[in-house]
Parts: C-alpha cells; structure tokens; sequence
C-alpha cells in the first residue's frame, strides 16, 4: 500500500548519492567519470566500460584503454566535460591529477551538497504530498473512512522523516569528507 511511496523516495535517495559520488573531495574518485560517453564506434561508450580505471595515488587516476585507437577520444570527451581536470597522455595512459582544495573551494562544495540535500527533501516531501493526496481522494470516493485517512497520513509521515534523516546522514557524510581531506 506504501511501498510506490517508499520506492520513489528510495530513488531520490539514489539519485542524491549519484550527485554526490560526483563532487571531488580532494581525493581521486572513479565515479567522477560515470557521466563521461565517448563515442566509440558510433556509440556513446561510458569510459569504464572501454578502459582499465586505476587510482594509483590518493589524487591521481589513471585511465588505460583496451584498444589504444580511442585514447585520443577519451581525452577530448574528458576536456570538454565539467570535470574541471585537465587530462595528461603519454601514449597508453592518461592521468587526471586532481589539485589540492582550497579551504574556499571546500566551502563551496559544502553549500552545493547542502543545496543538493535541500533539494532531496524538497522532492521527497512532493512524493509525500502526493501520497497523501491520493488517500484524500480515496477518502471522498467513500473507499476509506477518516480513521483510515489519519492513520495513512501518519504512515506516509513516518516515512518521509525516515527518508529526510537519511537524506541528512548521507550529506553530513560527504561533508565532512569535503572538510576534512
């Protein structure tokens, strides 16, 4: 009965930690590179899936392709994304060496998470509004009394301070790996 509630605020959650694996700490993360296609071949190839990807030092990432050919594409696909990394190529390898934050970009990190969780909970209380709308329209086709409306109103509350709080946890933890790298 609440499960589609819990489900697509599951996906708000999921969606907030794919934002989230996106922003830089300082340190080397994969992840960064998930948005990334290349065309290869006539189709749009996420980097992973056409390259061994290392972290060899805590900043660096090292991009090795299976067939050399594209190693070219994959450094311009990498220039023109948002990543804001400038890609090194020796011939086989290409290296993302990711500076040090500065306690100003820290800052600004921390108010994009912040406006990201803000964001979350923004979404997760429209699923809730939804929710209890549906209820309330079940309630004036007489398909359930008062009582039943109040008791769903209550359930779907419970979820969504669930969700919200965990929505906080995730974002006070990326957080403080912003700060503290």
């Amino acid at each position: 009965m609440y499960s589609h509630i819990e489900e697509k605020m599951q996906k708000t959650i999921g969606v907030l930690e794919e934002g989230l694996a996106g922003i830089r700490a300082g340190r080397a993360n994969p992840k960064i590179l998930d948005k990334i296609l290349v065309d290869y071949y006539g189709v749009p190839t996420p980097i992973n899936q056409m390259a061994n990807i290392m972290v060899p030092e805590a900043r660096i990432i090292a991009i090795q392709p299976w067939d050399a050919s594209v190693l070219k594409d994959i450094e311009k696909e990498i220039q023109k994304s948002d990543i804001g990394i400038n890609p090194s190529n020796d011939g086989k390898v290409i290296r993302l060496v990711f500076p040090e934050l500065t306690e100003e970009r820290r800052k600004e990190l921390v108010k994009d998470i912040k406006k990201m969780a803000e964001d979350s909970k923004i979404a997760i209380r429209s699923i809730r509004r939804d929710g209890i709308d549906e209820f309330k329209t079940k309630q004036k086709n007489n398909e359930i009394t008062e009582d039943d409306l109040r008791d769903a109103e209550d359930k779907i509350q419970k979820i969504t301070d669930k969700f919200v709080d965990e929505v906080d946890k995730i974002c006070e933890t990326k957080e403080k790996e912003v700060m503290s790298v």
